[in-house]
């Protein structure tokens, strides 16, 4: 069936690199959403190693159809959660002529994917057609990677490439491997038209009654977009099958239309999907770098990234993260006055942080850079325990020079404001401020202007009572009456100072923190509700 459209000598023939085919397939009408009627042929494909609905989408069907396509027509699938085996239907668009069409004597209609070097005037000038009859049943907003429907009253012959001769010496079984190779070559190129199909009218007699859309009306039933969305998805490819894709309205629902009153800070909303809670961020379209850093972490002091959702019309995208109860760890410290962090709670926080940055600074490859650590930015969940958040300027990679200075005034290291170096020392110390808002309850900068690390400068220098007799002065009143020792809390303030050290050379590593902390936690000592005097929390 493929090789006589194709003008192929005979079925036996090799395929070879730049080869375009025809390929015959049955098309059938569906509906999807419970309104939308969409036509296209299901083609099974069992999963192999490393398959995902974007690669075998792209890549094996070279964009004929979507991976939100195949999740519509698998819904019992998980998309991240795909076994080896298991039999998936890509649905492969196509389209059959209507009464109209065939009264033109349009017996065809041939899915084309149209690529970035095409225009409607080349893709006519191919197969034999005009313009005018594309964009007829195309429309006129046609975007690369789109699937084309292209009119034809006869199949155009195609010049087929003349094989290069085999190489002498090559065992039989070798040249099936490199034949395979190449055809995995061809599906991965796709600089022309490698896979396409052609519909008799009968199929439409088949249907006859039944509805037929067109681009638009498939990519609504889809949940699909138009226009800027091959720009924006390009850049995120990688990430399509990590994560849950939302559509617009689904998020639109969820915050009734992005209604302030579910504002949880700027521009992150708190929103239902399915009854499932959410925090969802609306941002321009600048989260290529954000989403390509949350794709390689995963762990527990992290904030995790359930999906994403991207609106071109608007140039929009949406983050959408998982929700952490208890809001942001700034709020707990300045405030919520009426309600009080415990010591030991306090330094609980302290390490799930530096655990956090322990694994981006030293298990991700290349290491992840935070770049904006602040108490605002770390999330307390149902049991107080700390997630970071906001890696919307992370930088995967260390020891780089930029011209490009941003932060949050109080936190950012010197050296970065002052010559841009972007190294993980950059976020101990601005740990090393979290630590000591965590100690003080004081915020980061005053009103005046002045900023919290510059006023521990000496702070530890002399005689051990003299040491003691400052860290008193720095403590929160609201933990003084508490089930803690000064031994915890100066352990805890050397840590401090050690990350606010000018010289980032001298600055300890976060796995140094993390065991400096849990010599500290374990200083922390449970008594009554009643807690210890001040004279008792400072005498021992």
């Amino acid at each position: 069936m493929i090789s006589n459209p194709s003008n192929i000598s005979t079925p036996a023939s090799p395929l070879i690199a730049d080869q375009s085919l025809f390929i015959p397939i049955s098309c059938s009408c569906t509906t999807v959403n419970t309104s939308i009627t969409i036509s296209y042929a299901a083609l099974a494909y069992t999963i192999k190693s490393g398959n995902t609905f974007y690669i075998v989408s792209t890549q094996l069907y070279q964009n004929l159809t979507t991976y939100q396509s195949v999740e519509v027509v698998n819904p019992t699938f998980e998309p991240t959660r795909l076994n080896i085996g298991d039999v998936i239907t890509f649905p492969i668009f196509c389209k059959c002529p209507n009464a109209t069409q065939v009264r033109n004597a349009v017996n065809y209609l041939i899915s084309y994917v149209f690529q970035p070097s095409d225009s409607v005037g080349s893709i006519a000038s191919r197969f034999g057609t005009t313009a005018e009859s594309i964009t007829d049943v195309n429309g006129n907003n046609i975007q690369p990677f789109d699937t084309v429907f292209v009119p034809v009253s006869r199949l155009p012959n195609l010049t087929q490439p003349v094989p290069p001769p085999p190489v002498a010496g090559e065992t039989e079984n070798k040249g099936a491997i490199i034949g395979l190779g190449v055809g995995l070559g061809v599906s991965a190129v796709g600089l022309v038209f490698v896979l396409g199909g052609w519909y008799h009218r009968e199929k439409m007699m088949k249907k006859k009654g039944g509805k037929y859309y067109g681009d638009e009306e498939r990519r609504a039933g889809m949940g699909l977009k138009k226009g800027e969305e091959v720009n924006l998805i390009a850049d995120v490819s990688g990430c399509l099958d990590k994560y849950r894709v939302f559509g617009i309205d689904e998020l639109r629902e969820a915050t009734d239309g992005f209604d302030e009153k579910w504002v949880i800070q700027g521009s992150v909303y708190r929103g239902i999907v399915d009854g499932e809670v959410y925090a969802i961020k609306k941002m321009k379209w600048n989260a290529y770098e954000e989403l390509k850093i949350l794709q390689k972490v995963n762990h527990g002091n992290l904030v995790k990234l359930e999906g994403f959702c991207i609106e071109p019309k608007e140039a929009n995208c949406f983050l959408v993260y998982e929700y952490v109860q208890n809001g942001s760890l700034y709020s707990w410290l300045h405030q919520r006055k009426t309600e009080k962090l415990s010591w030991k709670t306090r330094l609980r926080i302290a390490i799930d942080v530096a655990n956090g940055l322990q694994y981006i600074h030293e298990h991700t490859r290349p290491k992840v850079v935070h770049k904006d650590i602040k108490t605002s930015n770390i999330l307390l969940d149902s049991n107080m325990r700390a997630k970071i958040a906001n890696f919307g300027l992370a930088k995967s990679g260390c020891n780089a020079i930029t011209m490009h200075i941003v932060g949050t005034q109080g936190y950012i290291a010197p050296e970065y404001l002052a010559d841009g170096v972007v190294s993980t020392k950059m976020d101990v110390f601005s740990y090393g401020v979290v630590l000591l808002e965590l100690i003080s309850g004081r915020e980061a900068i005053d009103e005046e202007g002045k900023v919290l690390w510059a006023s521990v400068n000496g702070i530890l220098d002399g005689k051990e009572e003299r040491k003691l007799m400052r860290v008193r002065k720095w403590i929160d009143d609201r933990i003084v009456d508490e089930s803690c020792t000064m031994e915890s809390v100066m352990g805890a303030m050397v840590v401090a100072v050690a990350c606010l050290n000018r010289d980032p050379s001298r600055r300890p590593s976060m796995v140094e923190i993390v065991y400096a902390l849990s010599k500290s936690d374990d200083l922390v000592f449970d008594v009554s509700e009643d807690g210890l005097s001040p004279r008792q929390v400072m005498a021992r």
